[in-house]
């Protein structure tokens, strides 16, 4: 049995359902409960406020949050080249990479990293690097559709969320303070 506050965990969260950023901000509010720092990184997102911003806020001086996207790639309201959107991951990775081997931070949450990966803004070589980077004590959240195979394989704690009944099928379009 390995000690629990030696072990740094690797958890993911993806799939087509709601809930994977929900489920990581759960673990933000469990690790502020034990006063641990905790940093957030948003990839993609971007150009839209959340309440989750407003949210974080109020949970200073323990979290910071990082949105480093340029905003949905390729939908919604996008008017921005490909190449913007890739040079922002990539300044992710590497503040990412900066703050885990920080050391100031036991919690880092990865948003929608699984789906930079899916879209091209960043290889596996990439993320790979990063977490073989991170020290054994670190604790590592990756959310996103579409979390690819090898990550999977390499985490220690994968849930997917899987879409049963959404709201909008039924003509009801995003709720504040439910969906956004």
């Amino acid at each position: 049995m390995v000690n629990q506050e030696s072990k740094g965990l690797l958890v993911v969260y993806t799939g087509n359902g709601k809930g994977k950023t929900t489920a990581a901000l759960g673990m933000v509010v469990r690790a502020v409960g034990y006063d641990w720092r905790v940093c957030i990184i948003q990839f993609v997102k971007g150009s839209w406020k959340y309440g989750e911003l407003k949210g974080i806020k109020r949970l200073a001086p323990n979290v910071e949050l990082h949105t480093v996207g340029e905003g949905f790639v390729g939908i919604v309201d996008d008017k921005k080249e490909f190449n913007q959107h890739q040079a922002a991951a990539k300044e992710g990775i590497e503040m990412a990479r900066k703050i885990i081997s920080g050391g100031e931070f036991p919690l880092v949450i990865l948003d929608e990293l699984s789906v930079a990966l899916k879209l091209g803004l960043i290889c596996d070589e990439d993320v790979v690097s990063l977490l073989d980077a991170c020290p054994k004590s670190n604790h590592l959240v990756v959310t996103g559709r579409d979390a690819p195979s090898w990550l999977i394989e390499r985490a220690d704690l994968v849930t997917e969320m899987t879409e049963v009944k959404h709201p909008f099928q039924a003509g009801i379009l995003a709720q504040k303070g439910i969906d956004w």
